[in-house]
């Protein structure tokens, strides 16, 4: 990213059931953020304040509508963020850069389509899920459904895949004592992900629903994550815990999750929200 300095932003502030952005309009105004202006941007006390910062560009391909760019708290671009995903599509569509309520929109790690339904929800195809450890990426001989995962003394079983972002599913028996932080922020710097990883903790309370608490990579635990929910249903679809559709209930509010199996699409479903519209001086 190149320095952007002196220059009034405009944002959006916009969340996904409490898991919070600030989207920004890179198609009518010249965006280029440093990581520290990223981070002064999330920052709670000297900035806006959010978990990942949204960027809204042209495409660079002809056959999408938009280009998405994430960067989260701490600075660092990611892949891929699934309540994000949902926010883009309503600031959009909103803004009036386009008149469409199905889009496709280039990613990091692929093209995406989210599309607003008519009772103000979003659905967004989130592609299919990876399971190979080389694409996740993690330090594994062979795929397998589940891995042992050795954090200092204790051994986890963690189930490895990706959403477009690398992510860690663990399931608990009781979610609210469950060590997330500290359990969390030791997964997700574990050096058999090299690229660092999301840490779900998940609570399967039936075959259709399930709790979640998600330790994001560089932004701490969030009020929800899409990416996770996603992970979370697919792996206990596949260790046959869960059955299609899943509704993961987050501290932010509920996803409904969609998955028909190996190879298959995942489809997501949840609220998008606007809460309010800004300009921020950037240093």
């Amino acid at each position: 990213m190149n320095t952007q300095q002196g220059k009034t932003l405009r944002f959006t502030k916009m969340h996904g059931l409490g898991n919070d952005f600030v989207v920004i309009d890179g198609i009518n105004q010249s965006v280029a953020l440093t990581p520290e202006q990223c981070r002064r941007l999330a920052d709670r006390h000297f900035g806006v304040g959010c978990d990942q910062i949204l960027l809204v560009e042209k495409p660079s391909r002809a056959d999408v509508d938009f280009r998405y760019r994430i960067f989260n708290a701490d600075g660092g671009e990611v892949e891929q963020c699934g309540n994000g995903a949902r926010c883009f599509v309503r600031f959009v569509h909103d803004k009036g850069l386009t008149d469409k309520t199905a889009i496709r929109v280039e990613t990091a790690s692929g093209v995406i389509e989210p599309r607003l339904l008519d009772n103000g929800q979003v659905t967004v195809n989130m592609g299919a899920p990876r399971f190979a450890p080389a694409d996740i990426p993690f330090a594994a001989t062979a795929e397998a459904l589940t891995y042992p995962l050795k954090v200092g003394t204790h051994t986890l079983e963690i189930a490895a895949l990706s959403m477009g972002n690398p992510h860690a599913v663990l399931r608990v028996n009781d979610l609210d004592s469950a060590p997330v932080d500290i359990l969390g922020a030791a997964v997700e710097a574990h050096q058999r992900f090299p690229q660092r990883v999301n840490a779900g903790f998940m609570q399967v309370l039936t075959p259709h629903d399930i709790r979640l608490r998600v330790f994001e990579r560089g932004a701490g635990e969030t009020l929800a994550c899409g990416t996770g929910a996603c992970a979370a249903a697919v792996a206990g679809i596949r260790q046959d815990w869960l059955q299609s559709p899943v509704s993961v209930h987050t501290r932010g509010g509920d996803l409904i999750i969609e998955w028909a199996g190996k190879d298959q699409p995942v489809y997501m479903t949840g609220p998008a929200v606007t809460v309010f519209e800004g300009a921020i001086d950037i240093p």
